[in-house]
């Protein structure tokens, strides 16, 4: 399977509807049930992000079915475990013979409570230190990841550090990563309005939540709470990380340029050229090692791949090929 092979309905070559169609209730309830026909059992993990972090993790398995790999899913900003492409993603995965992980990040889902320090982007180190936990609690298992958007460049970033954290990680598949978060905050100011308001919305609500659980460690106020997503950003680096500059923040969390030169996982990418959130020309200057693909389609939106009114995608499916190649025979 690769990009090539996405064709939609022309009805669904909208780059926004794409976007908009993909966090939706019906596509919401389509992940439910697939899911759910996997009659696999889930359960809730406290999974280890070191230095004291704590971070939550769905497991799901089918019983009595010994497992081919176990595979880490990683949702984008504001988003969570259950999101309706981390259910897909999961529900495909199972169906390949794999056990599935899906992480929240701190602050995402409703573990706002389990960490005092908020999330920012560049919390790689809990990441990888949670996934050499799961990799150490099925040490049996090829262990694979897959990420979407703000999650799709975690799992990259992840490949990168895996090796010399001594994390078995074995391929990794990423759709629609952030690839430059400069570039990508440019596009969610000068896009349609809607998606700011939906980004900030979100984590307006998240910080709300995290002041009321840490009233002496949250010092922002609703007149922060009302800033542009920009100035919101800046207030926040500069208040609640070591960056000290917007800039400096993004640049550590940044995936352009030569920075996955180093990488040795095998990595799989899925971009869209319409992907009206992460802008496409940012591609044209990614550097990229012989163990890692860049696929592009024509359509798509941001993490959309939509192929029919039922919101059933292409990206989820594609995931699960690509990852499957790690797995132990069936």
């Amino acid at each position: 399977m690769t990009a090539a092979d996405y064709q939609p309905p022309r009805w669904l070559r909208n780059a926004h509807l794409q976007s908009m169609l993909s966090s939706s209730k019906l596509r919401l309830r389509r992940g439910q049930a697939l899911l759910a026909a996997t009659q696999a059992v889930h359960r809730e993990l406290i999974v280890d992000g070191g230095d004291g972090v704590r971070l939550q993790a769905w497991h799901s398995a089918v019983e009595h079915r010994p497992a081919r790999g176990m595979a880490l899913l990683l949702h984008g900003w504001e988003g969570s475990a259950e999101s309706s492409y981390m259910r897909m993603t999961a529900a495909r995965m199972l169906g390949q013979g794999f056990d599935v992980v899906r992480l929240n990040f701190r602050d995402h889902g409703n573990t706002h409570h389990l960490n005092p320090g908020i999330f920012h982007s560049n919390r790689i180190e809990e990441v990888v230190h949670a996934a050499g936990d799961i990799a150490s609690r099925w040490p049996h298992l090829p262990l694979v990841a897959a990420g979407y958007s703000l999650g799709g460049n975690f799992v990259l970033r992840l490949a990168l550090h895996a090796p010399s954290a001594g994390v078995p990680l074995q391929r990794v598949a990423s759709v629609c990563p952030v690839l430059d978060p400069a570039l990508t905050m440019d596009s969610i100011e000068k896009g349609p309005a809607m998606y700011d308001w939906y980004f900030r919305r979100k984590w307006a609500g998240s910080l709300r939540r995290k002041r009321a659980l840490y009233p002496d460690l949250s010092d922002w106020d609703e007149r922060v709470l009302r800033l542009d997503i920009r100035a919101l950003t800046a207030w926040l680096v500069e208040h609640h990380t070591e960056y000290g500059s917007l800039q400096a923040y993004f640049d550590g969390y940044s995936i352009a340029g030569e920075r996955l030169a180093t990488l040795q996982v095998p990595a799989d990418i899925l971009m869209a050229k319409d992907d009206p959130v992460i802008p496409f020309v940012s591609f044209n200057d990614w550097q990229l090692p012989l163990s890692a693909r860049l696929q592009t389609a024509e359509w798509g939106g941001h993490c959309g791949f939509l192929e029919n009114w039922r919101g059933d995608g292409f990206s989820e499916c594609w995931v699960a090929q690509h990852l499957a190649q790690a797995a132990l025979p069936g």
